[in-house]
């Protein structure tokens, strides 16, 4: 996956992925490890099957080539010895394709019970599809010292050529080879079979390899979709929540106004309205009472300006969000209580106005928490502008603190840290709180450089 993609991707689909791919490759892994440790594992049985049978055979061969020589020893001396032994090995045989053949050692078939149309022939220079001379390597053996050997011959069974595992010695008072031998074409039906099986235990260690991942997968994607769900009904509650708190800030400050222009500017330009119609009905005091309504004019401008403050400082417009925090700041020290101090870090920069808003905001909504809440003896703000270009705003009081968690858990409560964090959020900015009960409370929002 490219770069570009991955950083395309939402969270969740990022920790998904991370959480399915390491599934999948060890899986896979654990796939191929199988798979080659069954084939080795079969392939060691098929091995030792193989040795087993042969190690058989070939004692079953010398056993019955030692019992055919021990039948023929007796008649050695004995005149028409010779025609009395072949006749007695021709007649001795075990199941369908097993029986004794006699050469002489110049390879002319003196013996065969299988294959009697062979008798008088010279087969010295047979040879098999493979180019070998039969009979030349059984009589070589045969004069070695008797052994074993591996050829291709007609089976009588079938009439065709197999691999035929033969067992031959010698008679040199009569210049014989006598031998027998064992087809090998059942062995290898069994390794065949062996084979199979072996192939059907690997495709079904594989399926259930398979199995396993299909599984996994599932597993997986349902967890992420639990977990898609619950984010999205989490998400949700806290924007009803949050539209709630919206719809109520703004009812409250319209309240907050209503009760401000009535209470003081309605009741003041009233006053002063009285003033000026006293004025024109007794013109001898006409001029002490147009200065108490110019006096009482001034004041009411003077909290004009207050509410107009309170709503957007004029100062975040004209002097930037420094000199708004150090207003802000003063506003609050002026109330008495609470020591609240500004403190500007860095060589300032200008400031775009969603980021003057954002963090004004931020820091009044974290200051009037800490007047009304904290019950702190100092709150600091300090405003940090770091040379790579980032900006740091911490906020920080020695009150009674809080349980954070416990507040973000309840839809209904901690609106205002929310609040905070959703303009935070807006601005790509990283909010962070650390708080306790009775350890005081530290906010620090850190924007990058753009």
């Amino acid at each position: 996956m490219s770069m570009k993609r991955w950083a395309a991707l939402s969270l969740r689909g990022r920790l998904f992925l991370l959480a399915l791919l390491p599934l999948l490759a060890s899986l896979a892994l654990i796939a191929v490890a199988v798979r080659h440790q069954e084939s080795a594992l079969a392939a060691r049985e098929h091995a030792l099957v193989r040795a087993s049978y042969m190690d058989a055979r070939r004692t079953e061969l010398k056993h019955y080539v030692d019992l055919a020589v021990s039948t023929v020893k007796p008649l050695l001396g004995n005149p028409g010895g010779q025609q009395q032994a072949l006749a007695i090995l021709s007649s001795l045989d075990y199941g369908p394709d097993g029986y004794f053949f006699v050469y002489d050692l110049a390879g002319r078939v003196l013996m065969h019970s299988r294959q009697p149309e062979l008798l008088g022939q010279n087969l010295w220079e047979l040879r098999d599809p493979r180019g070998r001379p039969t009979i030349q390597q059984l009589i070589h053996q045969a004069k070695a010292g008797g052994g074993y050997v591996e050829y291709l011959w007609q089976k009588p069974s079938s009439q065709l050529l197999a691999p035929k595992l033969g067992y031959v010695v010698a008679v040199p008072e009569w210049g014989w080879m006598l031998g027998t031998g064992l087809y090998l074409d059942g062995i290898e039906a069994t390794m065949a079979e062996l084979a199979q099986g072996a192939r059907q235990n690997i495709t079904a260690t594989m399926l259930w390899v398979g199995a396993v991942a299909v599984f996994g997968v599932a597993l997986i994607s349902a967890g992420a979709l639990a977990l898609n769900l619950s984010e999205h009904r989490s998400a949700e509650a806290k924007l009803r929540a949050l539209a709630r708190e919206v719809v109520q800030s703004q009812e409250d400050e319209r309240a907050r106004l209503a009760r401000e222009l009535h209470d003081g500017v309605s009741q003041a330009l009233v006053a002063t309205k009285l003033l000026i119609e006293s004025a024109q009905q007794a013109p001898a005091g006409a001029e002490r009472l147009q200065a108490l309504a110019l006096q009482r004019l001034n004041s009411t401008l003077a909290e004009v300006r207050h509410l107009s403050h309170a709503l957007r400082p004029a100062l975040l417009d004209t002097l930037g969000l420094p000199a708004a925090l150090q207003h802000l700041a003063g506003e609050f020290d002026a109330a008495g209580g609470t020591h609240f101090s500004v403190l500007i870090e860095g060589e300032e920069t200008g400031l775009s106005e969603a980021v003057n808003t954002a963090l004004f905001r931020i820091a009044q909504e974290a200051l009037n928490n800490a007047a009304r809440h904290a019950h702190a003896t100092a709150v600091s703000v300090t405003l940090r502008f770091e040379r790579n270009g980032g900006l740091a705003l911490e906020i920080q009081d020695d009150g009674q603190g809080f349980d954070a968690e416990a507040a973000q858990a309840v839809a209904d409560r901690g609106l205002g840290l929310r609040s905070m964090r959703e303009r935070a959020a807006a601005l790509g900015a990283r909010l962070s709180l650390t708080t306790a009960p009775g350890a005081g409370c530290r906010l620090l929002v850190k924007l990058s450089a753009a």
